[in-house]
């Protein structure tokens, strides 16, 4: 799109994900990928192929080479570059600052920063709760001459922050004035590495958007239940840094909120959203507990856990499979979930509920090859949009409905309604910019019937919510 490249500059790559089995090979996320695109191509979207797996080779090493890296550190006495994510602990006890790389296993107790080289990169690396860097490692022998004795540990010595740019989140909005509603979906689509000629229809472009909305607003919880192959996984698990993907297995009330013995919190604290896959086949442990915390988190974004009280802004999001015979949201579509969701309390703090089976199928026609949006520039623009209040203020003054509008309904639609309004139309800044039809039929009419099929599974569960809708919001003229 020779428009995209006219106002977006430097913040486009040139995607081949279609044809282009080099990137594939390298099995790295998307974020990552742009990073490498934007660093080695030229203006006309080449790149050269040996410089690319050369810095690859060197700084993106694979989980199994730690050994061999850590041999390096410790007896070769050699400083190691590394891009990866680093998360930062300071010891309240102690005053000790460590890091942990969890890409590679490596936690707090073996790890330690030096009070000069806080000085000098506190700034970047406290920003968040983890941060993707190149990270530069050395070594702390062991010291049997002091009392108490020095054990040895890998230490930092160098950071430079992933992010070669400033994200100037006014550009964006003012850029986005542009783009028509649908050059615009097309956009956010190639964004995440998607070809919007590859789609049917409208409904399935706005379908697989609407996964991006814990992306872009605070505590948005959706649960999704699609077919097999329709890319669940890859949006969030492989397009964003700032996001969480839990792939089944156990998911303990210690795993993700706080681990009482580690005095360390869960998964839930950090990332922008948490999304939990295969969610079928997820042993929530004691369920009871897990009901009762999850329930006040989704509510409230707190928690309680062994005495530690916690907060956080993620989202979170359910992820399963559901077969053909039972797409019908007119029919139970919960019975092979855990009995965790069982239960219309835990339900009804559900925000909505995404039809994944109106994602098609990922196919290679729905691989973009083209220019598109920088998906690492793109990811953090809608990080950033999480902050800005301004937009949820607008869908109160637009959004009008019965005064007797069950209250998490209310919430509900208005803040799927907010999400929507922050990623289709960013560039609004008051009501008085809003084009009222495109909103009723972009944001509000998809908010409502994203709730109303939480209402209608409520029904199956128990019959004091059997028959009842979500209430009718209209946008005020």
């Amino acid at each position: 799109m020779t428009k995209l490249r006219d106002y977006f500059d430097e913040m486009v790559v040139y995607k081949d994900l279609r044809n282009n089995s080099f990137f594939s090979s390298l099995g790295l996320p998307a974020f990552l990928r742009d990073y490498l695109l934007k660093t080695f191509s030229d203006e006309y979207g080449n790149f050269d192929m040996q410089q690319v797996s050369a810095f690859v080779k060197k700084y993106i090493p694979k989980k199994e080479d730690w050994m061999s890296i850590k041999n390096r550190i410790v007896y070769e006495n050699q400083q190691v570059q590394l891009l990866t994510r680093i998360s930062i602990d300071i010891n309240i006890k102690t005053g000790e600052i460590s890091f942990a790389i969890p890409d590679f296993g490596v936690s707090e107790k073996e790890t330690m920063i030096e009070p000069s080289i806080w000085e000098t990169y506190k700034d970047e690396l406290v920003k968040n709760g983890e941060t993707w860097g190149i990270i530069k490692l050395g070594y702390r022998p062991p010291d049997d001459t002091v009392k108490p004795r020095l054990s040895g540990k890998i230490k930092l010595v160098g950071f430079k922050n992933f992010c070669p740019y400033t994200v100037d989140l006014d550009y964006y909005k003012e850029m986005r004035s542009h783009f028509t509603i649908d050059e615009w979906i097309d956009v956010l689509l190639g964004a995440i590495d998607y070809n919007a000629d590859g789609y049917e229809s409208d409904l399935q472009k706005l379908s697989m958007l609407t996964r991006l909305l814990p992306f872009v607003e605070k505590r948005v919880n959706l649960i999704e239940l699609a077919p097999k192959g329709t890319g669940k996984s890859y949006v969030f698990g492989h397009v964003s840094k700032y996001g969480l993907l839990v792939d089944g297995g156990k998911i303990t009330r210690t795993k993700m909120f706080y681990d009482a013995n580690r005095r360390k919190p869960g998964y839930i604290c950090g990332p922008d959203f948490l999304a939990i896959d295969e969610v079928k086949l997820v042993n929530f442990g004691d369920e009871n507990e897990m009901r009762s915390i999850l329930q006040g988190y989704l509510e409230y974004g707190t928690f309680n856990a062994n005495g530690y009280n916690g907060e956080s802004d993620a989202g979170v999001v359910f992820l399963g499979n559901i077969k053909e015979e039972k797409m019908n949201e007119y029919e139970y579509m919960l019975g092979e979930l855990p009995t965790l969701f069982q239960e219309t309390a835990l339900l009804d703090r559900i925000h909505g509920f995404v039809k994944g089976w109106d994602i098609p199928r990922m196919n290679d026609s729905l691989k973009v090859t083209g220019w598109a949006l920088n998906s690492e520039y793109f990811c953090s623009i809608l990080h950033e949009l999480r902050n800005d209040m301004s937009y949820s203020a607008i869908v109160e003054k637009l959004v009008k409905g019965p005064d007797d509008a069950d209250t998490r309904d209310a919430k509900a639609i208005k803040k799927i309604a907010t999400a929507y309004l922050k990623l289709l139309f960013p560039n609004v800044q008051s009501e008085m910019d809003v084009d009222k039809t495109e909103f009723r039929d972009y944001c509000l009419i998809p908010a409502m019937k994203m709730r109303r099929i939480i209402k209608l599974q409520q029904g199956f569960i128990d019959t004091e919510y059997k028959g009842k809708d979500v209430p009718f919001f209209t946008v005020d003229d």
